[in-house]
């Protein structure tokens, strides 16, 4: 009798528990965020997606009600910071602002066996922020109009000393360079600079033939003609640079990729945290002031769902693993 009374005291209590549990999470999603935000940028501040996470950081202080703060944990290839985030607690309050350099500097990390984190399952996509076309430049003397004009330089003439530059060990200029080298036959040494800003500063100042990184950190120069556009990265070329051909016209098409700025969380972080932190990155985004900004900086507006965001990241490690495997690149 005690038994078939405990049994049923239970299955009376079983839905209201139950219901109990469900309106504790809708009460905790409800009271997110609590506190201040972290929002970690793995590269120097200045550089294109800084300014792209500083703008949203802004925006969802002023809806979500706590502060959002960026910090600049700059370094290996923006692994550092981004190993922030990896091992953060899944609860919101840490959150990663990258680009494209994220799958490819993970690869190479991860074949060479030196990944501190695995891009495949330590993280959680919440959404592309803005795209930002990617562009080759080159210093003005350099005697060529385009990238296909500039291999046949170093074809034709082993002996010149050429340079190029990127903006860090495993970024998507480093990559580049390399394809370049290997597709085109030709020599150039790679220097890897800290950011965005230096790299700029060093193409120049002409002590680097070749460079490149999101259009935002080069089109002013390239309009200007104090740098020189060889060539964009996307599948079509940008209505902003007309004339520039595409890598894959100039014969290069290993290298065509789209430029991203988008956020992450840690894995396993909650879904209605993940969705809430997408809908405050859309709506940061298409805010009128944010779109002013983001015009001024070349970077188009996007705002996409967490599973766009997955999905262009499984995109990029497919489509760049192999290629830096085979070229044996490494972040030293």
């Amino acid at each position: 009798m005690f038994n078939k009374r405990t049994m049923l005291i239970a299955a009376l209590c079983a839905p209201l528990a139950t219901l109990a549990t469900a309106l504790l999470q809708d009460a905790c999603a409800q009271a997110y965020p609590s506190k201040s935000i972290r929002m970690i940028v793995p590269f120097p501040p200045g550089g294109t997606t800084d300014i792209i996470a500083r703008l949203v950081a802004q925006r969802m202080t002023e809806t979500m009600g706590q502060a959002v703060v960026v910090e600049n944990r700059a370094g290996a290839g923006g692994s550092i910071g981004a190993d922030v985030v990896a091992k953060a607690a899944p609860d919101g309050y840490t959150v990663l602002m990258h680009n494209i350099t994220f799958p490819l500097a993970s690869a190479a990390l991860a074949i060479a066996n030196r990944a501190p984190y695995n891009i495949d399952t330590d993280f959680a996509g919440i959404s592309i922020a803005a795209n930002v076309p990617l562009i080759i430049t080159a210093h003005p003397s350099v005697p060529a109009n385009n990238l296909r004009e500039f291999v046949t330089l170093l074809q034709k003439d082993p002996g010149l000393k050429y340079n190029y530059g990127s903006t860090g060990p495993g970024s998507y200029m480093h990559i580049t360079g390399e394809v370049i080298k290997r597709d085109g036959k030709i020599e150039m040494t790679h220097i890897p600079m800290k950011g965005a800003a230096p790299l700029k500063q060093e193409l120049l100042a002409g002590r680097l033939q070749l460079g490149g990184d999101q259009l935002s950190s080069s089109i002013g120069d390239v309009k200007k003609g104090t740098l020189k556009a060889l060539a964009t990265n996307g599948a079509q070329r940008i209505p902003a640079l007309p004339d520039v051909p595409t890598a894959r016209e100039m014969g290069f098409p290993r290298i065509e990729a789209e430029g991203w700025n988008g956020l992450f969380a840690p894995a396993k972080t909650p879904r209605d945290i993940i969705d809430r932190l997408a809908r405050e990155t859309a709506a940061a985004v298409r805010h009128p002031d944010v779109l002013k900004r983001l015009a001024d900086i070349a970077a188009d507006p996007v705002g996409s769902t967490p599973a766009e965001q997955d999905a262009m990241l499984k995109k990029q490690v497919a489509q760049f693993r192999p290629i830096i495997q085979e070229l044996g690149v490494t972040l030293d």
